[in-house]
């Protein structure tokens, strides 16, 4: 870290809308950040991407990993061209590989209903739902992924991956889990984590939840629930206000982050942090979306709302209250906006584009209450 009030960014924009949304959050935190005082963000470009694959062949800068990971945070807009592959068919992915080099385990997920905004379920109740999806990056499902280049059986007649647990990164994982719900209980939260898994078929998730069990006598003022994914999957439907973190899986996390996305509206709202013990990557959850790029209709709250995250992260690890105060005035503005109904972003039938959001968004910032 450079200083106590001085902070370095890694920024990569990425492909598609990657580019508009980090526009967009650096703005807002621009101006939280001179709103509060107190610190200081140097900001770092880094090419990567499918773009800078079909331009260059090769999906990061020269010296672009090394760089990231002597920056305090990483701040990504998206990554990926439908039109752009490698040779065997995978897309474009160096952030897979950032989460491997710098194992960032930790993928939190914020779900977050805001008044105003589209709610899918007729439940009143849905109005309350507040929840993390908790999704361990670097194992799992994902552990075989074509980026990593592990050898795996794949030929004409057969392709297999690999599931895999270890108890390292699983007891990290967990105590990451209950840690973050005794934070978000001292703001009113729940204080429960329920573990999602496939306990009764895999040995390798039924080790995940056994882990769990141990971790969870450490913490004996959160409270510890089960799920099987299937049943998890069923409830968040049935009845989501319910829930307060859930961790699980890297296959399973990504499922469910995007289904509960879904509910409080949309990927737009969808913030993402990936935090290992040395180092954070924040990003949007959703896609490029090529299709609209630079045409000022991206909805860049996701993204914003993960420059927070990523504030809040450096308050974190740095000790310093004046980030966390910026990224607390972020959220407020955000609540604000919609409860105003000054935020209409068109991916929710409204009027604002981006430029509109963003423009709205930092008006929140400068006025709301601190």
């Amino acid at each position: 870290m450079t200083g106590d009030s001085r902070f370095s960014i890694a920024v990569i924009r990425g492909d598609g809308i990657g580019v508009d949304v980090i526009d967009a959050a650096l703005a807002v935190v621009e101006a939280a950040r001179r709103r509060v005082g107190g610190f200081a963000l140097d900001l770092a470009d880094l090419a990567a991407g499918a773009a800078h694959y079909r331009e260059t062949g090769r999906d990061m800068a020269s010296g672009a990993e090394t760089a990231a990971g002597k920056a305090d945070a990483i701040l990504l807009g998206a990554i990926g061209l439908p039109s752009v592959r490698h040779p065997d068919g995978t897309e474009i992915s160096p952030h897979l590989r950032l989460r491997e080099r710098f194992q960032l385990y930790a993928g939190v997920r914020p779900v977050k209903a805001y008044p105003n905004a589209p709610q899918r379920l007729a439940d009143p109740r849905a109005a309350t739902i507040d929840l993390v999806v908790l999704r361990e990056s670097t194992e799992g499902l994902f552990y075989s992924a074509a980026v990593h280049k592990r050898d795996t059986v794949a030929n004409d007649r057969e392709v297999q991956d690999i599931l895999r647990i270890t108890r390292a990164t699983t007891e990290k994982l967990h105590d990451f889990a209950f840690r973050l719900a005794r934070k978000r209980k001292a703001r009113g939260g729940r204080g429960l984590v329920t573990c999602v898994d496939k306990a009764n078929v895999f040995r390798s998730l039924a080790f995940f939840r056994r882990i769990f069990d141990e971790r969870a006598a450490g913490f004996p003022d959160i409270a510890a629930a089960h799920a099987y994914v299937d049943a998890q999957a069923l409830d968040l439907i049935r009845r989501p206000w319910e829930f307060d973190v859930l961790v699980t899986e890297n296959m399973f996390g990504d499922i469910l982050s995007d289904l509960a996305g879904g509910l409080v509206g949309g990927m737009g709202m969808a913030p993402c942090a990936e935090i290992g013990d040395a180092h954070g990557l924040f990003q949007p959850a959703h896609g490029s979306a090529p299709d609209i790029m630079g045409q000022d209709r991206a909805n860049p709250l996701a993204a914003i709302l993960s420059a927070a995250l990523m504030l809040d992260y450096l308050a974190d690890r740095s000790g310093t209250g004046a980030p966390r105060d910026a990224a607390g005035l972020i959220e407020a503005a955000v609540e604000a906006g919609f409860a105003a109904n000054r935020l209409r972003p068109m991916e929710f039938g409204g009027g604002q584009g981006t430029r509109a959001v963003t423009a709205e968004a930092i008006a929140l910032v400068e006025t709301a209450e601190r």
